[in-house]
């Protein structure tokens, strides 16, 4: 791992350590950072290999932020599972920006990150210099939160990484068909982590209490204020072509009103498209390029 890729941590407005993964380029250059948050029970690392690739890049190298949100990765568990929730989280994401100085940045959000990067823009659009959504929109399909209820918190304990990684085909291979037994296994230590009681999930299992009410006869969740608020700055959306949370109809009704989206579909990925295929890192790179562009 390079030295310039270093953890901090950061208090919360309550207390709680954050932590947040930050890698920075060798040259200074003065192009916009990358501020990644992401999904529901995952971490920081699955944007490992996309920063990599940005801060190390040999013609557009960037500053590139990983966050873990509080009760996942290595930020603290809230004793109180109801502090897990998006109001409390995009109160944490705004005391990272502040305390890594970040007066404007491009937010790339996976799923619940993009939730909080429409949120953002709800009350601190002039943060925002570019937005990527990946496989989340204003509306959020019932099926796949019913399918993230079903799972959350309640996966069986491998004993092996191997067997780890063999659960998540078994819950996943249906939505990531192409995917080898490497990006299993690369998969599997995302998700899993050493501790005393053997393999854990690296991410708070009171997370689950949190869907509970989750009711699959109840409309489902209209966010088009918050995604309307994103301001006029470059937009992309990133859809897994399996996915069941973002539909084609609700990008579709993107697009409708912001025609200057770059909309990008990733073929045998589901909800949420991983983002380590160079194809893909390097349309988010260019993506980014243009973002340096409208904000100088």
């Amino acid at each position: 791992m390079p030295d310039r890729v270093v953890s901090r941590f950061f208090p919360a407005a309550d207390g709680l350590s954050l932590h947040v993964r930050c890698y920075e380029p060798e040259t200074d250059a003065a192009r916009l950072p990358l501020l990644c948050l992401p999904g529901l029970t995952r971490n920081e690392a699955d944007f490992e290999l996309l920063a990599l690739h940005l801060s190390q890049h040999d013609r557009h190298p960037r500053r590139v932020f990983a966050l873990d949100s509080r009760g996942r990765g290595r930020s603290g568990y809230d004793a109180d599972w109801r502090n897990y929730n998006p109001a409390v989280e995009l109160s944490d994401v705004v005391t990272v920006l502040h305390a890594l100085r970040l007066r404007q940045s491009v937010f790339l959000g996976t799923s619940r990150g993009g939730i909080l990067t429409m949120l953002l823009a709800m009350v601190h659009p002039e943060m925002i210099a570019g937005a990527i959504l990946n496989d989340i929109g204003p509306v959020i399909e019932r099926a796949g939160l019913l399918r993230i209820k079903g799972y959350a918190g309640k996966m069986p304990r491998p004993r092996s990484l191997h067997e780890g990684a063999s659960i998540l085909r078994r819950l996943f291979g249906a939505q990531f068909p192409a995917l080898d037994e490497d990006g299993w296994r690369a998969w599997a230590e995302r998700t899993w982590k050493d501790s005393s009681e053997g393999l854990v999930t690296r991410y708070d299992p009171a997370l689950a209490e949190t869907l509970k009410d989750i009711d699959p006869d109840a409309p489902v969740v209209d966010l088009w204020a918050q995604f309307e608020a994103l301001p006029k700055t470059p937009l992309m959306t990133i859809r897994g072509a399996l996915s069941d949370i973002l539909s084609s109809e609700t990008l579709a009704a993107m697009r409708a009103r912001r025609p200057d989206i770059d909309a990008v579909e990733i073929d045998d990925q589901g909800h949420a498209p991983l983002l380590a295929e160079p194809e893909v890192m390097a349309r988010i790179s260019d993506f980014l390029v243009r973002c340096d562009q409208v904000g100088h």
